[in-house]
C-alpha cells in the first residue's frame, strides 16, 4: 500500500465502534483468549464490553492493521489488589458444591450485577476467593487484525485480510 493509501485510511478512535480478530498471549506464547478461527469481535469502544486498557491499545491503529502489542501488568489488567481477596465462611456456599482451588464461581452483587471469583483456598470452615482479574500482574501480548472501523471495512490487499505476519 502506498503512503498516500495509507493515509486515507481511518484510525480507531476513542469512541470508534470496531471489528477485529484479537489473541492475548502470555510471555510463555499460551494463548488466553482468541477469536482468530472464530468470528470477529465487535464492540463499540467506551462501552464497558471490552477492558479499558485494551481498548487503550486500540486507540490510533489503522484500518487494516495487524500488530502485536506488549503490554506490562499496569498497561493490560492491572496489579493484583490483596483488597480483592476475600475469606468467607464455607457454609454461605452450597454444601454440594466441590470447591477446589482454581474454581471460577459467578458471584451476585446487590445491583444485579455478577463478578467471577477464584477459589484460591477452602478449609472446613472457610473459603478464600480471588476477586482480581485471573490476568492482573500478567505481562501480556495483544495481537490484533483491525478488520472494520465505523463500518467501514479494511481493502481487501491489507495485512489484516491475508492473515498478517505475526
Amino acid at each position: 500500500m502506498s503512503d498516500a493509501e495509507t493515509t486515507d485510511l481511518p484510525t480507531i478512535g476513542k469512541d470508534s465502534e470496531v471489528t477485529i480478530h484479537y489473541e492475548i498471549r502470555l510471555p510463555d506464547d499460551r494463548v488466553v483468549d482468541s477469536t482468530f478461527g472464530d468470528e470477529p469481535f465487535t464492540v463499540k469502544l467506551g462501552s464497558g464490553a471490552f477492558e479499558p486498557r485494551l481498548e487503550e491499545a486500540l486507540v490510533g491503529l489503522p484500518l487494516g492493521e495487524y500488530t502485536r502489542i506488549l503490554l506490562t501488568p499496569q498497561f493490560a489488567f492491572g496489579m493484583p489488589d490483596p483488597g480483592n481477596v476475600h475469606t468467607m465462611p464455607r457454609n454461605r456456599f452450597p454444601a454440594d458444591m466441590d470447591l477446589e482451588p482454581q474454581l471460577v464461581i459467578e458471584f451476585d452483587l446487590p445491583n444485579g450485577e455478577s463478578v467471577p471469583g477464584t477459589v484460591t483456598a477452602v478449609t472446613e470452615d472457610a473459603v478464600t476467593v480471588d476477586f482480581n482479574h485471573p490476568l492482573a500482574g500478567q505481562n501480556i501480548q495483544f495481537v490484533v487484525q483491525v478488520l472494520a472501523i465505523d463500518g467501514r471495512k479494511a481493502p481487501a490487499d491489507s495485512p489484516a485480510l491475508k492473515g498478517g505476519t505475526s
